[in-house]
């Protein structure tokens, strides 16, 4: 059985109990092998056939194999060949640690019959392991006061290899206190000491650092490093020095309590307690201890009481540094009182004027003072001045006397009051100055006139106000102050002595307030203008003026008056209308006025009352009535239409007319025709190109009706005063309460109006709008507004 085949313990045991107890067995003669550590398994170590003198076919046939003391399967043995073949790394370190030789016992077993061979592989080490210091940083404290030659052992460095491989030898880095003395130990190792070649001073090198190398005897050799720290101890060796051997201080006079004078200042070159210096007065008398003290650890010199340089003006302190070891060190200090500019100048003001006029002449006295400064020399000399940029000047007049003037005309206005800063400054060093401010006020005087807030004002108020209603407010201002700056207002004489100024408005004279005195009428009066005045209570008054414009806005306080027809003629108007007349016949036109402006004078139309619904129609806009439908034999003959005219003012006004209609036979009269489209009004919507159809048809149709109607009043007019008309022709102008007094309104005075009835012609023939002038734009305007007809009912 090979021996790396895992036989059972138990078989080894009574393998190891026959050879003991079969001595006979086993051949005396051991056989040696090497091989190195770390090798290759499979490596050939040698041949046992020639060893034991057997066969190399017995091996097999007697089942030769190899058995080690620990069982373990180091060698392998070849029954073919008879060589020992390496059957795993081997570590020499670990199997024998650091013993030396490395020696593995095994025996070689043959049966049939059974025999031993002894043998040993010895395991040969190589330098397969750095050497290494168990602690890289080695500290050593060594007093200065060591003597040299004195020796420290250093550690040594581990190494696991033997015999060469292992630490051979030590070096040190070069240095002028130290070298290595190499020392063998017990167990054959080396190991180094270090000696000291020359003393240390601790105040030089405190501390020295060395690297200690350690080597082995391998090829290449391998080393390892250690940091040797050397910290040197103190001893008491030096005592404390100053700085200097003398301080010289310069203090002024005037240097406050706890002031710092001096901080001296001492070394000692010993370390620890020997090096701890304590500051104290050496052999000083009472009023040196009584003016300074010194700080015992920081050294610093400060005052204890005040100095005076008239008293004592230098003193000399000494000093001492001593140190935790008893050794001290002296020095002195010399201390300079300096003499300084302590007192600062005065000032005194002897004389003072104030409110001064802002109209005061130049070089005006308006302060007198003195100076005095205490210190003489330079500390005395003084220099005065004020702020620059003020209308004032010091001018010096007797010794330390100054006096403050006025350099320019004041303005009381522009600056009220002035804080002057008198500075006077000596020539000390360094050097002090002293302010005082004095106040100058500027009294007032009457020059400004009030100003008002605008050069003009608008005002509007509503008509038909209520008396004594505030419309507006002017203002001025006057930069004055006091009673030079009250302003009083009142109403300027009118330009136009036409207009009633005083019984229109009124003026408050304390704040400006204006107040109608009575209702305004927009259509009597529509604006007016006034100046206001405002005048202060100075001496003499001083006084301004301002344009005031009153705007009368219109309200709806006048009602529709209808011109045509008239509700009092002697016989009432009856309009005749042929049976055979079609749809949009044009019956009549109411014609109404309003004395209102704006949209208060837009007036609309619509029929209030008819005899018959649904017959007749009126225009919104113009007034004009035409017949919606044609006429049947069931309609009366005589029909009374109630028309309502109505403004649209808020609340609106109204007024009516009664139209009498007669329906008459045979009577044939040239009306203005309705287009088809217009007996399709309640029909479903056309398309846009039967819109357009119908509107050009309408505007051709009103075209040729307003030409018609301008051919029959020229005929009219021929006809002179022997047409005898059926209804009463007003003459002469309206009345002025229907007209706008601009001209701006629904008619003006410029026009007038007729009405008539030819005879023998049957029917109506209207004139409306008509100017004396003959303005040829009314007859435009009257052709647009018959072609918006047909939606001009007031009903569908």
């Amino acid at each position: 059985m090979e021996p790396g085949e895992g036989s059972p313990q138990q078989i080894r045991q009574a393998l190891l109990f026959f050879v003991f107890l079969g001595g006979s067995l086993v051949y005396s003669e051991t056989w040696r092998y090497s091989v190195a550590e770390e090798m290759e398994i499979g490596s050939f170590i040698g041949n046992v056939v020639k060893d034991i003198g057997l066969g190399v076919e017995d091996l097999a046939a007697r089942g030769a194999r190899v058995i080690f003391d620990d069982y373990k399967p180091y060698l392998q043995l070849d029954r073919q060949t008879g060589n020992l073949i390496l059957n795993e790394k081997l570590d020499r370190e670990a199997l024998c640690d650091l013993t030396e030789p490395c020696i593995l016992n095994f025996q070689i077993l043959v049966e049939n019959p059974l025999q031993f061979f002894r043998a040993e592989l010895r395991v040969k080490d190589i330098n397969d392991h750095t050497p290494t210091f168990l602690d890289k940083h080695i500290l050593l404290k060594i007093s200065e006061s060591t003597t040299p030659g004195t020796s420290f052992q250093m550690d040594s460095a581990q190494d696991l290899d033997v015999g060469k491989n292992a630490v051979q030898t030590y070096t040190l880095s070069p240095n002028p206190h130290f070298h290595l003395k190499l020392q063998d130990s017990e167990e054959g190792r080396k190991y180094a000491e270090l000696l000291l070649d020359q003393p240390l001073d601790r105040e030089k090198e405190p501390e020295l650092r060395l690297t200690l190398t350690a080597l082995d005897g391998g090829s290449p050799p391998r080393s390892a490093t250690a940091l040797v720290c050397v910290l040197v101890s103190d001893i008491n060796d030096n005592a404390p020095e100053f700085e200097t051997s003398v301080y010289e201080v310069l203090v002024p006079e005037n240097s406050p309590l706890d002031s710092l004078v001096v901080k001296v200042s001492a070394t000692d070159l010993d370390a620890g307690i020997n090096g701890e210096l304590s500051y104290s007065f050496s052999h000083v008398s009472r009023d040196i201890r009584k003016t300074f003290e010194i700080h015992p650890i920081s050294g610093e010199v400060r005052l204890k009481a005040l100095l005076d340089f008239e008293l004592i003006k230098s003193y000399t302190i000494n000093i001492q540094a001593i140190d935790g070891g008893s050794l001290s060190g002296k020095s002195a200090i010399l201390v300079s009182v300096v003499d300084v500019n302590d007192n600062p100048p005065e000032i005194v003001i002897t004389s003072l004027t104030s409110p001064i006029p802002e109209n005061s002449s130049p070089e005006m006295v308006v302060a007198v003072f003195s100076l005095r400064d205490q210190d003489s020399g330079d500390n005395g000399r003084m220099v005065c001045s004020i702020q620059d940029n003020l209308p004032f000047l010091l001018k010096p007049t007797f010794k330390n006397f100054y006096t403050l003037v006025t350099e320019s005309p004041l303005d009381r206005e522009s600056r009220a009051q002035y804080n002057i800063t008198i500075t006077v400054t000596d020539m000390g060093t360094p050097r002090l100055k002293t302010e005082h401010n004095i106040t100058v006020l500027v009294a007032d005087v009457n020059d400004n006139a009030p100003a008002f807030t605008q050069t003009s004002y608008t005002l509007s108020v509503r008509e038909n106000n209520s008396p004594a209603l505030h419309i507006g407010t002017v203002r001025a201002t006057d930069r004055d102050a006091g009673a030079n700056a009250q302003v009083t207002y009142s109403l300027l004489p009118p330009l136009d002595p036409h207009v009633p100024l005083a019984s229109l408005v009124s003026i408050n004279p304390d704040n400006g307030h204006l107040f109608a005195l009575r209702s305004l009428d927009y259509e009597a009066l529509r604006a007016f203008e006034f100046r206001v005045g405002a005048a202060d209570h100075g001496s003499p008054a001083l006084s301004s003026q301002a344009l005031v414009r009153v705007l009368v806005a219109d309200d709806n306080d006048n009602a529709p008056f209808v011109l045509y027809p008239l509700q009092n003629a002697s016989a009432p108007c009856t309009e005749l209308v042929p049976k055979a007349a079609e749809a949009g016949y044009l019956v009549t036109k109411v014609v109404a006025v309003d004395g209102d402006s704006g949209q208060n004078a837009w007036l609309s139309y619509q029929l209030l009352k008819a005899t018959e619904p649904g017959l007749f129609g009126v225009w919104a806009h113009n007034g004009e009535v035409r017949t919606v439908r044609l006429l049947s034999e069931r309609d009366a003959a005589k029909h009374r239409l109630v028309v309502l005219v109505k403004d649209n003012g808020e609340p609106p006004l109204s007024a009516s007319v009664t139209l009498h209609v007669l329906l008459v036979d045979g009577f044939s009269q040239p009306y203005l025709p309705v287009p088809e489209a217009e007996a399709a009004d309640a029909a479903p919507a056309a398309p846009l190109t039967v819109y357009l159809v119908v509107a050009l048809v309408s505007v051709s149709s009103l075209f040729l009706f307003s030409v018609l109607v301008f051919i029959a009043v020229r005929l009219c007019r021929r006809s002179g005063a022997a047409s005898v008309g059926r209804c009463s022709v007003p003459e002469g102008h309206f009345p002025g309460h229907l007209v706008d007094v601009s001209g701006t309104g629904t008619l003006s005075r410029s026009y007038q109006y007729e009405v008539c009835l030819k005879r023998g012609s049957g029917t109506s023939e209207f004139k409306f709008l008509k100017s004396v002038a003959s303005n040829h734009q009314e007859s435009v305007n009257d052709v647009e507004e018959n072609s918006n007809f047909i939606n001009g009912f007031g009903f569908n």
